[in-house]
Order: C-alpha cells, then sequence, then structure tokens
C-alpha cells in the first residue's frame, strides 16, 4: 500500500498527535526527501518520538524507509504531494529547465536524424499513445499532417490496434510514446508493432528503458515534475524537434503541403487570423 493509503486505514486508530504527524506528511510527501525527521517533528509540532512511533504504525522502520517509499511511488509517476503554489514556481521552472537539458544531453544529432528521415520517407506513419500518453501522439499527428499525409493516431475510442497494426510493412513507421503509467501489455503492442516489419520509435522516460531493445529507434524524453504531477514540457518540446525536422527532410514537397492545408484552411474559414 501507498504510504497516503496507510495513514488513510489508521487515521482514525492514531492519537491526536500521531494525526497532526500524519497530516504533516501527507502535505509534504512531493518533497520529502528535503527533510530529516526532527524538521518534520518541529513542522508538525510533535516530538521526534510520536514521529517515529507514526513511522512504525503505518509498517516502516524508520524514516529512511519512509523517503525511500515515497522516491518509488513518485517515480512510477503516481501523482503525491502538494499542489503547486505560487512560491513553488521558481523549482518548477528548474525542473523544467533540467528535463530539457537532460533530453538535449541523451538524444544525439544523428539519432535525430534518422528519426526524423524514416518519418518523412514512410507511406504510412502511425501514432501509437495511450493514457497520458494519447495526447502527445496527438499533436505529432497535428504537426506531422502539416507537411505529409497518411498519419494515423491510435487507438482511437471504441476501437482496437489490429486493423491499425494489419497491413504495415517494412516500410513503414509505428511511434509509439511509452511514458510511465502504460497499460500492462504496452511491451506485446511495442512486439507486434516490430513484427510487422515497419521501423518502430519508442519513445518515454527512463521507465521504458528495459522495453527499448524491441525497439528500432530509442528515445529518452525526461517527464520529471517539482510536484505531484509528471511534466510533459520536453515531450511537447521533442515533437516540435521533429516535425520540424521532418518538414526540412521533405523539403519542397513539404512546403507545398503546408501552402496546400494553408491553402484548404482559407478555403473552409477554419482558422482564425
Amino acid at each position: 500500500m501507498r504510504i497516503d493509503e496507510r495513514i488513510e486505514q489508521h487515521y482514525a486508530e492514531l492519537s491526536p498527535q500521531e494525526q497532526k504527524a500524519a497530516d504533516t506528511l501527507l502535505d509534504r510527501l512531493g518533497d520529502i526527501a528535503v527533510y530529516n525527521a526532527v524538521e518534520l517533528a518541529h513542522l508538525s509540532g510533535v516530538s521526534k518520538a510520536t514521529m517515529s512511533r507514526l513511522f512504525r504504525r503505518l509498517g516502516f522502520s524508520d524514516f529512511n524507509e519512509v523517503k525511500e517509499h515515497a522516491r518509488l511511488v513518485r517515480s512510477s509517476g503516481m501523482p503525491l504531494g502538494p499542489q503547486l503554489s505560487d512560491s513553488g514556481l521558481a523549482a518548477h521552472l528548474v525542473q523544467e529547465q533540467d528535463n530539457l537539458r537532460r533530453l538535449g544531453a541523451s538524444l544525439d544529432e544523428e539519432r535525430l536524424a534518422a528519426t526524423t528521415t524514416a518519418l518523412a520517407v514512410a507511406p504510412t506513419v502511425l501514432l501509437l499513445g495511450f493514457r497520458n500518453s494519447f495526447p502527445l501522439a496527438l499533436h505529432l499527428r497535428q504537426q506531422l499532417l502539416q507537411c505529409r499525409p497518411s498519419v494515423n493516431v491510435a487507438p482511437q475510442p471504441g476501437q482496437s490496434l489490429g486493423e491499425e497494426l494489419a497491413g504495415l510493412g517494412k516500410d513503414d513507421v509505428v511511434v509509439l510514446f511509452g511514458f510511465r503509467r502504460r497499460p500492462a501489455g504496452f511491451r506485446g503492442i511495442l512486439q507486434a508493432a516490430s513484427a510487422t516489419g515497419a521501423s518502430t520509435v519508442l519513445i518515454g522516460d527512463s521507465s521504458a528503458r528495459r522495453l527499448a531493445s524491441d525497439a528500432s529507434i530509442w528515445i529518452e524524453c525526461p517527464i520529471d515534475g517539482a510536484y505531484a504531477f509528471d511534466s510533459y514540457g520536453a515531450a511537447m518540446s521533442l515533437i516540435g524537434v521533429l516535425a520540424n525536422g521532418v518538414l526540412n527532410s521533405l523539403g519542397r514537397a513539404g512546403r507545398d503541403r503546408v501552402r496546400d492545408v494553408s491553402g484548404m484552411f482559407d478555403s473552409l474559414g477554419e482558422i482564425e487570423g
């Protein structure tokens, strides 16, 4: 059980002092690593002995075990901790910059060029995203469709994947967004996509490293957030880089497509100037 679930289960049994300590833990789960047990006791207005007693009642041997548990829960993508406040904006921006820095450090120019070239020349591009990854797949499709046709996204509501994968071949590309808290069968989907003969591009955070060997191209993109929720700012930035690379790879054909799409917007009156 997560620590917040343990607190909820035992809360009514706790003494008033232990409840004060538990409330402090809940308020600071997202950044608990910056505190020690004495500081938490002080923040709670209880003794260190009360704080230690609370840890044991929740099933932890000591505060180090509490911190490790909170770290593991947070690294799995589980929202955990306080909401962002005005005073926390600086921490958020620092984390965003660090995510972008780590993305840039891990993505070499050769792999980026191979990815954008594959996306540019493939007869069909299929983008797969589940849960939090689905909006990323949608956004990449919207960007790629500006400069090339035949870009599909799956799974669509109420639809299965079999008909999307059937018919793909060695010249096609499947991009899979595999950020943490993926569906349980994600590896099987990646392997099925690879079995079609299509090139597979896997984009995910560090939790997807164990899946990288099943993909043609692996791109690691950090999504660490300063607070409770993951941040997809770096992932959206990566999408912009990929789409721009595809447009450059296509050259005049891509520019002609952009012009045709813009003309269609105008004729339909879809886009406000």
